[in-house]
């Protein structure tokens, strides 16, 4: 996955990312849609996933 063009790898803290890796974007946890990185807003510093909104972050929260 690390090699799709313009995913960028980002490290997940509590209140703000990292970007470890530049890109233009990275990919949902839960749907695999494509998160622009200015659109970014939901994450899980834990999980260290992307989410592309409140239901899909709910829904990883709900799954366990």
């Amino acid at each position: 996955m690390a090699d799709i063009p313009g995913l960028a790898i980002l490290e997940y803290g509590a209140a703000d990312f990292d970007i470890v890796r530049p890109g233009d974007f990275v990919l949902c946890a839960v749907s695999g849609a494509r998160i622009p990185l200015t659109e970014l807003t939901y994450w899980s510093a834990e999980r260290q996933e992307a989410y592309r909104g409140p239901v899909e972050a709910t829904k990883a929260m709900t799954q366990g």
